[in-house]
């Protein structure tokens, strides 16, 4: 008897029917999940959020728009061909990460696989619900299987949305959780041929030892996870890596040669051993040497490997510095590493450095006590999230944080490599509320000409700088040069970047477009 010649009553067979609403539920975790992990990845290799959030849920929208659309042209075997769509979900949906990583580190296609992913996961997912409705059309009237099935499938997408920033993401990383929801696809399959093994009839066997074969390759696929991604992490360095792991916030990773130590966060460099003194050095001592007395209490934004905070206590003076870092992985790193701790002198154990664990946007938001220098030793904005952390508003909240007259000086990205990165920080500084701006530039090889911008409400004694601390590459009598910029890297008609608009985002993705 065929599927359709099946009339159950109206409160027909309660396992079915648990069956099937397991099967909405799943489906819907699976389709946000499968959605979150390939724009969060498209972000982390590419860059800009917003654009890669918006095209794969715009794709995978109208991806699923098509392959409803396809599915009223199936009206025979249903149930296996329901079976059979869920089994393609995990295998697709469950490598789709895994084929990602393998794209982007040793193809040239990663974009071409980025839309494959999402256009052929978005069309099975158009087939489920418009499926699942019309196996539960044996049950009950259409607006109560409607009901049933949009309720529990919305359902599953809320529980994803939660897990996935609080649990997915910080314990098993984009890599991993993309293995884990293939088997919770799989599982559909599974519950479907155990419930509804006589119905679908002689595919049921060729079913089942298609997922039994899946089921294997995604577990094997988790057992070697950490295999894989220690061969891909070192694909994409050129040193050893000595440490890598993904917080709830960035992957972080240390590498080494020799005694050139590297780290990385996200991919993108953020110190080598080898000069990070001039870095650390121009943004830490070229504002005090420019201030007529040394600050007792100063605010780090970022800096959680701990070299800022090392230059700081340089000064016996100075009372109480407050190191602000979203990321508590960053931190046990820069204090428990031994070659990171080394290299920062142990800064962060120092009895002078206190150490919160917050939003930099939040903690200036708060804070009540007022500070005689704010350093921002930020990564460079080349996401929304980090884009927030260069606009007008954050530097008022810096200025309202500052003492009178007091200081602030943040890493500004290369005048050279994104000009108009530069001085729209520099121009937005201002816009924060400043007196007065100095932008100036040092030379750091391992990322070439690299800017700052010092900003007060107070004049500088720009005629006579002192450096009262011993420093490896800074002098006094030169300083005045690095306030000097040559006309190649002038910039002119750039926009303040705001909260509403973070033009700033624009500038450096497009400067930096040739040069990642």
């Amino acid at each position: 008897m065929s599927e359709e010649a099946i009339q159950q009553p109206a409160n027909g067979n309660r396992r079915q029917v648990a069956a099937l609403i397991f099967s909405a539920f799943v489906s819907g975790l699976c389709s946000i999940i499968y959605e979150l992990l390939i724009a969060t990845t498209a972000s982390y290799f590419l860059g800009d959020s917003v654009k890669f959030f918006s095209l794969t849920i715009g794709i995978y929208m109208a991806s699923m728009g098509v392959g409803t659309y396809l599915s009223k042209f199936i009206d025979r075997e249903i149930l296996a061909r329901f079976v059979a769509i869920e089994l393609a979900l995990a295998a697709l949906g469950g490598l789709s990460i895994p084929i990602l990583y393998f794209a982007y580190a040793w193809t040239g296609l990663f974009i071409h696989a980025y839309l494959f992913l999402t256009i052929g996961i978005g069309m099975l997912i158009g087939l489920e619900i418009p499926f699942l409705t019309r196996l539960m059309d044996r049950y009950n009237p259409l607006k109560v299987n409607i009901a049933n099935i949009l309720s529990f499938d919305y359902f599953g997408a809320l529980v994803a949305t939660i897990a996935f920033p609080f649990l997915l993401l910080p314990v098993f990383g984009v890599y991993q959780s993309s293995l884990l929801f293939g088997f919770a696809n799989m599982s559909i399959g599974f519950v479907m041929l155990r419930v509804f093994g006589v119905e679908i009839g002689g595919s049921v066997g060729r079913l089942m030892r298609l997922t039994i074969v899946l089921t294997g390759l995604l577990a094997a696929m988790i057992l070697l996870s950490h295999y894989f991604l220690k061969h891909w992490d070192q694909a994409l360095y050129e040193d050893r890596i000595v440490h890598a792991e993904q917080t709830r916030f960035q992957r972080i990773v240390l590498t080494r040669d020799r005694d050139d130590l590297r780290l990385y966060l996200d991919g993108n460099l953020q110190f080598s051993s080898v000069d990070e003194y001039r870095y650390h050095e121009a943004l830490v001592h070229v504002p005090v040497s420019l201030n007529h007395a040394v600050p007792q209490r100063v605010l780090l934004l970022g800096a959680g490997d701990g070299m800022a905070a090392r230059e700081l206590l340089k000064y016996p003076d100075l009372k109480e510095i407050v190191l602000v870092d979203l990321d508590p992985r960053m931190i046990a790193l820069a204090e428990n590493n031994p070659y990171v701790s080394a290299l920062n002198g142990n800064s962060l154990r120092a009895s002078k450095v206190k150490i919160v664990l917050a939003d930099a946007f939040g903690f200036l938001q708060e804070n009540t006590e007022p500070f005689d220098m704010v350093i921002a030793d930020l990564p460079d904005p080349n996401n929304n999230a980090l884009a927030r952390l260069y606009s007008k508003q954050f530097y008022q909240l810096v200025r309202r944080n500052l003492t009178g007259g007091g200081l602030f000086v943040t890493q500004a990205t290369s005048p050279y490599y994104a000009p108009r990165a530069f001085w729209s920080i520099a121009e937005t500084v201002r816009a924060g509320g400043f007196a007065n701006i100095y932008p100036y530039h040092v030379n750091v090889p391992s990322f070439g000409e690299w800017g700052f911008v010092l900003a007060s409400d107070a004049k500088l004694n720009m005629a006579k700088p002192e450096l009262a601390v011993e420093t490896r590459f800074l002098q006094a009598d030169s300083l005045i040069k690095h306030f000097q910029f040559d006309k190649d890297i002038a910039a002119e008609n750039v926009s303040v970047s705001t909260l509403d608009r973070p033009v700033i985002l624009d500038y450096y993705l497009a400067g930096w477009e040739h040069y990642r």
